[in-house]
Formats: structure tokens, C-alpha cells, sequence
């Protein structure tokens, strides 16, 4: 397969940032996206609603199915994935793009905090790919896609200074880890991809404002790395947790240049992102 043409994406959080440049990229292909999100009225501090992006998927060619969701709230869940279904006749791909973040150390980070990370993060994930199960094992090349860290990069000195975050985060991982094995006989693909580098969206800025993001790369990497995945038949690409601009490479993108967030950073300037593996090797020059 080399396009997503006629391929239905459930997306998570796809009202901004990566889920939403993820949503335009496999629109270009004529591919139908299900928005589901929180966000339908305009937030203050974050730009995009599960409109704004529903139109940028139309704009791009595809067709846009906005839904408000909270993947908190399994009612709700359903019943998006049941209007997805109504809707396009399907779903064959799965995109866990939705997730909250606190960088906080244990005493600083509210347990009302705790359980919203791991609501969104590790539980929404796995409610999300539970609802669309029975879907997805009747398409012809069905993916889960899992924007989670490496498991190779489950060390002490990530955990230590923000434990609540990293045990929601990394249990999207463990999703990844136990699905590819589980799915295996249905053909069903299950994958993780992180960036490299920080990602230019507007939550960086919240949280760690203009110079992060200036040291960045566009969210359009991490979508030109999921589509290069998503292509991939389900059945001999599963179970790996890989690199945005790794997977980039392997497809023959040599010019990272295009994707820096300012024109003209150097790659030596850009800002790692978190949960990286210690034996990462980069890219050769």
C-alpha cells in the first residue's frame, strides 16, 4: 500500500498539533479522519478546535468526521467510534495521539493532576483501542499508532523527576508492547513513534515557552512518520517503537532542514525530547 486513499482514521486530541498535522497528512491521500477531541469552542492559550482541523482535513482533500470526546468518559467513547462507523463504514487505523503532561516531581504534582494523565494517557489509550477493536480486525491492513516512548527508554533518571508523568506515558508503551503480541493473529499492526527532537505545537509553548519551540521542529515530522508507517501492511510492521526522523530516514529523507520550526536552525541546536533511549544512535551525516 502507498497511499491511506479511502482509509478511515479514528485520532485522538486531533483538534491541534501533532494529531491534527497527522489528520492533514493522510487527508492529502483522500483518506476519511475522525476528529475526536475536547475542544469544540476556542480554548484561551491554545489555538485549534476539532473544527478548525476538521477544515484543514477537508481543505487537504480528505473527509472530516468532528466529534467531541473525551477518551476519559468511556459513554462517550463509544459512542464516537459508533458514529465513525455510521459515518465511514469502518475504521482501519487508530491513531493514540491524546495525552496530558505535568513534568512535576512527586510533592509538587496534585493527585487530581495524577489521575488526569493517567485517565488520558495510559486509560484513554487503551479504552480508545478497545472501542475500535471489532473495527479494526475487519480491515484489510488495520494499525494502532501510539504516540509513546520507547521502552528501552524506561530508566531511573527519566522517572525520578517526574514519576506521575512517565508511569501514564510509558503505559501507552506497555500498550504497544503487549498489543503487537496479542493482535498478532488478527493482522492487526501495533506501533509506537516519538520525536527525536522537541515539537513545535502549542502546548510546548505553555509549558516551556517561545526559545523551546524556536529549538523545535514542526509537528509535520511526526505526521510524514506515521503516514511512512501507516502504509506499511500490518502484518510484517508490528511491535516496534520507533524514531520520528529514523523511520524518515529509512524511506530515503536525507534534508531535516524543511521540518526545523525557525529556518535555518542548525540541527546541532535542536532541543531533545524527553525519554529518549540511552543508546540511541544518530543519524548518520
Amino acid at each position: 500500500m502507498t497511499d491511506l486513499k479511502g482509509k478511515t482514521l479514528f485520532i485522538t486530541g486531533a483538534s491541534r498539533g501533532i494529531g491534527a498535522a497527522i489528520a492533514v497528512r493522510a487527508a492529502a491521500d483522500g483518506a476519511n479522519v475522525v476528529i475526536a477531541a475536547k475542544t469544540a469552542d476556542p480554548h484561551p492559550k491554545l489555538e485549534g478546535t476539532i473544527y478548525t482541523a476538521a477544515k484543514a482535513v477537508e481543505e487537504a482533500g480528505g473527509q472530516a468526521l468532528p466529534l467531541v470526546c473525551d477518551i476519559r468518559d468511556e459513554a462517550q467513547v463509544h459512542a464516537a467510534v459508533d458514529q465513525a462507523v455510521a459515518r465511514f463504514g469502518g475504521i482501519d487505523i487508530v491513531i493514540n495521539n491524546a495525552s496530558a503532561i505535568s513534568v512535576t516531581g512527586t510533592a509538587q504534582t496534585p493527585m487530581k493532576r495524577y489521575d488526569l494523565m493517567n485517565q488520558v494517557n495510559a486509560r484513554g489509550t487503551y479504552l480508545t483501542t478497545q472501542a475500535c477493536l471489532p473495527h479494526l480486525k475487519k480491515s484489510d491492513n488495520p494499525h494502532i499508532l501510539t504516540l509513546s516512548p520507547p521502552v528501552a527508554a524506561m530508566e531511573a533518571r527519566w522517572f525520578a523527576p517526574s514519576l506521575a508523568y512517565c508511569l501514564a506515558k510509558f503505559g501507552m508503551s506497555l500498550c504497544t508492547l503487549a498489543w503487537a503480541e496479542e493482535f498478532k493473529r488478527d493482522g492487526i499492526a501495533a506501533n509506537s513513534l516519538w520525536p527525536r527532537t522537541t515539537i513545535a505545537t502549542a502546548a510546548l509553548n505553555l509549558l516551556g515557552g517561545d526559545p523551546v519551540a524556536s529549538k523545535s521542529r514542526k509537528p509535520e515530522i511526526m505526521a510524514d512518520a506515521a503516514h511512512a508507517i501507516l502504509v506499511r501492511p500490518s502484518r510484517e510492521f508490528s511491535g516496534h517503537f520507533c524514531i520520528d526522523d529514523q523511520v524518515l530516514f529509512e524511506t530515503g529523507v536525507r534534508d531535516f532542514s524543511v521540518y526545523a520550526a525557525v529556518p535555518g536552525t542548525p540541527e546541532s541546536e535542536l532541543l531533545p525530547d524527553l525519554f529518549l533511549p540511552s543508546d540511541l544512535e544518530p543519524l548518520p551525516q
